[in-house]
């Protein structure tokens, strides 16, 4: 689960226009306002397929302040609430928070709302979750706690998942991105699963950027089936491309 208003915007404009200021230099605006697209082969959330192993759109906007909050919205194409018998053919995430350090440690606090707009399922599949992430040196723990039933699961309310990765720069634009994760599904143990993946990204200049990753899990494989009848968890590698402007 990656923003400036008016004199700030005008002034940001200014810039990248290439208008110079001889007396002193422009002050770095106190906003920035960012977007980015991009495509993927399957659209993985915590090792699950959300699009039935194919090709997903996906596309995101962020608003940052210098302060360290943040607000910011992100979709996908997905395809298993279809498959489940409804409607929705997006998922809609829109999440605010507060970045900031403390001595060596950096930490991410905030709110995850996932929608799925006009889902008709019986029980609903939108999710609210808290989370809270540190980050030292290379690596990056985070906590998301559902305060509401987990996507679908009845009576699933304090379901959680904890994560675990770490950021290894290659040097010349490559990166390389191991990940754990737990997730806890409070309704049915069965439910709860391990999921692994292990990223290379390639920064490809001018907003460009492209990964490879991959993602596999240890569900149950009765318990999370496609509706092709495919393994949701299925070990495989996906492939990305995106840009940021």
């Amino acid at each position: 689960m990656n923003v400036s208003i008016s004199k700030s915007l005008a002034a940001a404009g200014l810039a990248l226009s290439g208008v110079a200021f001889a007396q002193s230099a422009t002050p770095a605006p106190d906003y920035t306002l960012s977007y980015n697209a991009g495509v993927v082969t399957d659209y993985r959330y915590r090792g699950l397929t959300q699009s039935r192993q194919q090709a997903a759109l996906q596309g995101g906007i962020d608003f940052a302040h210098s302060s360290g909050f943040y607000l910011g919205a992100w979709a996908s194409t997905i395809k298993w609430v279809k498959d489940g018998g409804g409607n929705a053919p997006l998922e809609t995430d829109f999440y605010g928070g507060y970045k900031g350090t403390a001595g060596d440690i950096g930490y991410d606090v905030g709110i995850l709302r996932y929608q799925y707009f006009n889902h008709d399922l019986e029980s609903s599949p939108n999710t609210t979750e808290l989370y809270g992430a540190v980050t030292y040196s290379l690596f990056t723990l985070k906590y998301s706690h559902a305060i509401s039933d987990l996507f679908g699961f009845d009576n699933s309310k304090n379901s959680w998942y904890l994560d675990l990765s770490a950021a290894f720069d290659l040097g010349n634009g490559w990166s390389l991105t191991p990940h754990i994760g737990y997730q806890k599904v409070k309704v049915d143990g069965d439910y709860s699963y391990y999921d692994y993946s292990l990223t290379l990204g390639k920064d490809l200049g001018n907003g460009w950027s492209a990964s490879a990753a991959l993602v596999g899990t240890d569900a149950n494989r009765a318990n999370y089936r496609t509706v092709n009848d495919k393994f949701a968890g299925k070990t495989m590698v996906v492939v990305g491309l995106k840009y940021a402007f």
